[in-house]
C-alpha cells in the first residue's frame, strides 16, 4: 500500500468552449473534477482534505486521457465514460456514487429515487450529502439528481453548472 506521503496527484486544466475545469488523477485513476471556472484553489483544498500529504503536480500527459473524454462529453460526442476513477469515501458514499453511475445520459432521478435504489429509503438527506461529496462530478453524474418536485437543488459546481450539464445532455438526446 502506498503511503500518502509518496502519492502524487496529477492535475491540469480543461479549457474547452465555455468550460474551464481543473481535473486531477492519481496512478489509480481520475480522482477529482472541479467546478466550472472555480480555479486551482478548489482542487488544492480538496487535496489537502482528502489526499493529505500527497504531492500536487501539474502533468498534462497524465491527465490527457481523462481530459480527452471530458471534452468529448462537453462536445456531445460521449454519453458514457470508460476511464478508471479513484474514489475514496465511506461505504455509504461509495454505494451512492456507484448507483449514480447507473443513471443513463439525459435522464434524471430524485434524491428519494436514489435512496430507494440503494435500499435506504429514509436516507434521502444522507444521499444528498453523499451526492454533494462526489469528487468526480460529470463522470460520476451527480448532476442528474434533482428534488422530488423536479427542482434543481444543491450541486458542488453550482446550479448554473448543473443547469448547463442537463441542458447539454437534453439537447444531445433530441439530436438523435
Amino acid at each position: 500500500m502506498k503511503n500518502k506521503q509518496n502519492q502524487f496527484v496529477y492535475y491540469g486544466n480543461i479549457n474547452h468552449k465555455d468550460w474551464s475545469i481543473y481535473i486531477a488523477a492519481t496512478d489509480k485513476g481520475l480522482c477529482f473534477v472541479g467546478s466550472q471556472k472555480e480555479g486551482i484553489n478548489e482542487l488544492r483544498a480538496w487535496v489537502d482534505k482528502n489526499k493529505s500529504g500527497a504531492t500536487l503536480t501539474e502533468d498534462e500527459t497524465k491527465i490527457s486521457p481523462y481530459a480527452y473524454q471530458l471534452k468529448e462529453y462537453l462536445d456531445g460526442k460521449r454519453k458514457t465514460f470508460d476511464i478508471t476513477v479513484d474514489l475514496n469515501g465511506t461505504i455509504f458514499q461509495e454505494t451512492v456514487w456507484n448507483e449514480l453511475q447507473n443513471i443513463p445520459y439525459g435522464e434524471i432521478v430524485s434524491y428519494s429515487d436514489l435512496a430507494n435504489k440503494i435500499g435506504k429509503p429514509k436516507a434521502v438527506r444522507a444521499v444528498g450529502a453523499a451526492n454533494g461529496a462526489n469528487p468526480v462530478m460529470i463522470v460520476v453524474p451527480c448532476h442528474r439528481v434533482v428534488a422530488k418536485n423536479g427542482n434543481l437543488t444543491g450541486f458542488r459546481g453550482g446550479l448554473e453548472m448543473k443547469k448547463a450539464l442537463l441542458a447539454l445532455e437534453k439537447s444531445n438526446e433530441m439530436g438523435e
